[in-house]
């Protein structure tokens, strides 16, 4: 009776080993379609960073000043830098005032291009009083506009503007509305 219990013990080791090794074989498959489909934005970061602050300045003067809770840096071909729990950008003029913020809960600046995308909840205001509301931005830090092809709303002490896109300068000074949708005015303008 001994004899059968061995047996059958080294039979049901045998078939144990069997399934493991199957099993193990089996869950260590790596599609090679999936590993070379990874993009350069499915990395982990190289850096984090929090309560972040950058500085753009030109001639040594500070041109803008980017804050953020917190950056994520990726390196390789297109290096690029997410604020994925948003931001604030200020620009200044050359005495150093405030001109312009621009605030968003999500920003990616490409280091290639030069540029800054901010999107969700995006709100721009300049010292005139115009505030700008849309939900996409790109900020194109060479030629120092602003553009954007989705709806925006432009809010100025007289009237709000609809529309689809627009172009500005970076400090919101001067803008175009690519496709105007509809305007209120909110003072009436006496006729003189």
């Amino acid at each position: 009776m001994a004899a059968i219990n061995i047996h059958t013990f080294v039979i049901m080791r045998y078939i144990i080993i069997s399934l493991c090794a199957m099993l193990f074989l089996t869950s260590c498959v790596n599609d090679m379609n999936q590993i070379m489909g990874m993009s350069e934005y499915d990395k982990l970061p190289a850096v984090t960073s929090y309560d972040f602050q950058m500085m753009y300045s030109d001639s040594g003067l500070v041109k803008a000043r980017l804050t953020a809770p917190q950056r994520n840096v990726y390196e390789g071909d297109a290096p690029y830098m997410e604020m994925p729990k948003g931001l604030t950008v200020i620009f200044y003029d050359a005495a150093h005032k405030p001109e312009t913020t621009i605030n968003a809960k999500y920003g990616i600046r490409k280091e290639k291009e030069g540029t800054m995308e901010v999107r969700n909840n995006v709100v721009v205001i300049n010292n005139k009083g115009e505030q700008l509301n849309t939900e996409q931005l790109i900020w194109d830090e060479q030629t120092e506009k602003l553009r954007s092809d989705v709806f925006v709303k432009i809010t100025t002490p007289e009237q709000i503007i609809f529309g689809d896109g627009l172009e500005a300068d970076q400090n919101f000074s001067s803008y175009r509305i690519k496709k105007i949708k509809g305007t209120i005015k909110l003072k009436d303008n006496p006729v003189e």
